[in-house]
């Protein structure tokens, strides 16, 4: 029988924050899981692994090559999993179909995958030239080219300092309007350059610009606003709920969003009386953020920017 992290690695590549994800998720057999960013399968490798022999899990995604990925890593699994080509904010919808009231365990861990990164036709890379896709599902909607080359000054400057915080927000977009059409992710990488200057303490002057469009493309913060609603209404009492943001927007939204539906009066504290009626539905498990730790930031660089914050559903009675 392989160990659960073996399973999990078969692919050549552990998950982030692999053995805390599952140790918070209280993983028991029986038990219903969604993972909504199956990716590779990783995580769900071990969830499936530790609710032997008849633990059932969802996967979503809303890359088809992922999709494709995790299929064969679960083969192991065959008959306890489900995977569906699509995003996390549907995942009511798809549970349903599974005739699943409620779940015991949901995992979403945001952002790019390596695979994702490394592949230069999928256009995140600022490092390896490709098209200006930044698709999550190359199937489907508008790609980073389309905002690259069409949106007014206004709004991409807008684009980039919403999504990006990126300071040069305003420069940045008037050369990517001056320098129009571009094509190609390195094409993109050099204008921004030009205006942002030399890297500051390793990082690439357009991270911040190539992370804004590529949230942008994907409505990411729409999706995880629509999916951490989900979440709440699937958890049944003592389920819980992981999260692993990668960058500072995502991972604000996710804590306040756990701190608000972790008490019961959302009223402003200048408020003498409480009229919102709000009652706590979660209790917040980590406090703090769970980061990787040295050994695991060795092992996978990409890893060092992951937070994992978790909650637990608990009884409105």
């Amino acid at each position: 029988m392989q160990s659960s992290l073996d399973a999990a690695s078969a692919g050549g590549h552990t998950p982030v924050l692999y053995q805390n994800v599952l140790s918070h998720l209280n993983l028991r057999s029986g038990g219903h899981y969604i993972d909504g960013t199956v990716g590779a399968g990783g995580h769900a490798a071990g969830i499936l692994e530790q609710t032997a022999p008849d633990g059932l899990l969802l996967g979503l995604d809303r890359d088809p090559e992922a999709l494709a990925m995790a299929r064969h890593r679960l083969d192991p699994y065959r008959g306890r999993f489900e995977l569906q080509h699509t995003s996390y904010a549907q995942m009511t919808a798809m549970a349903q179909k599974l005739g699943w009231a409620s779940v015991d365990g949901i995992l979403l861990d945001l952002g790019l995958s390596s695979m994702q990164v490394d592949q230069a036709q999928r256009g995140f890379s600022f490092s390896r030239e490709g098209p200006l896709d930044m698709r999550f599902d190359p199937t489907r909607g508008k790609d980073a080219h389309e905002l690259v080359n069409h949106l007014d000054e206004a709004d991409l400057r807008e684009i980039l300092w919403r999504f990006g915080d990126e300071s040069r927000a305003r420069a940045i977009a008037k050369a990517i309007v001056a320098a129009r059409p571009i094509d190609t992710t390195t094409a993109l990488a050099q204008v921004i350059a030009a205006v942002s200057g030399r890297k500051r303490g390793g990082i690439h002057p357009a991270t911040k610009s190539f992370q804004a469009l590529r949230i942008a493309v994907n409505d990411e913060l729409e999706q995880l606003a629509d999916g951490l609603k989900q979440a709440l209404e699937l958890l049944q009492p003592g389920g819980r709920l992981a999260v692993i943001a990668f960058h500072s927007l995502e991972d604000r939204m996710v804590k306040n969003f756990l701190r608000e539906e972790s008490q019961d009066c959302i009223c402003p504290p200048e408020q003498p009386v409480c009229t919102c009626d709000h009652r706590a539905r979660l209790k917040r498990i980590t406090r703090r953020p769970i980061k990787p730790d040295e050994v695991e930031i060795e092992q996978n660089p990409r890893a060092r920017s992951a937070r994992l914050r978790v909650a637990e559903a608990i009884s409105m009675a």
